[in-house]
């Protein structure tokens, strides 16, 4: 078996302080002005779809609840009802995007790997053969071969025309 290390992690993993700082999705949330600045892509009255800071991928986002709720469990059958139909046509922007392939998922709890864990968001991440490689382990760094600007400005442009539907 082969083990991968990523020490780079164990500031977020050991900071006993990371509960206690401000929401940064209730923040993006309530700053509708900044959606630009935010990397916004759509808002309705119940959720919000953001780039994500730090992606896996380029085009890599998230579906948010403006409920702050760190579970599925905590929300209401028409909001999940409504995440997951947002969801599904994020898939359809990121194929239209150019992306081969999808991963999307939840990570629920500081266990079940959520960097924001009181406030829940579904990943899209788009993929593409050989997309990834051991740069991030090796050299503690992401390789993000085209600039985050202009792929929030595609993505937003696809956005507005699919999401117009929710």
């Amino acid at each position: 078996m082969n083990y991968i290390y990523a020490p780079w992690r164990d500031g977020y993993i050991t900071d006993k302080n990371r509960d206690k700082k401000a929401c940064v999705f209730c923040g993006i949330s309530k700053e509708q002005e900044d959606d630009k600045k935010n990397h916004v892509l759509f808002r309705d009255d119940l959720c919000f779809v953001v780039m994500n800071k730090y992606p896996y991928t380029p085009g890599h986002f998230m579906v948010i609840p403006h409920k702050h709720a760190s579970s599925p469990l905590e929300l209401e059958d028409e909001l999940w009802l409504h995440i997951s139909k947002i969801s599904k046509i994020g898939i359809e922007i990121l194929y239209e995007f150019g992306a081969n392939g999808v991963n999307m998922g939840l990570n629920l709890g500081v266990d079940g790997g959520a960097g924001i864990p009181n406030h829940m968001h579904i990943h899209l991440v788009p993929r593409w053969i050989g997309d990834t490689n051991f740069i991030t382990t090796i050299g503690e760094s992401r390789v993000y071969g085209v600039d985050f600007e202009e792929i929030y400005n595609k993505l937003k442009e696809i956005a507005d025309k699919k999401l117009d539907r929710a």
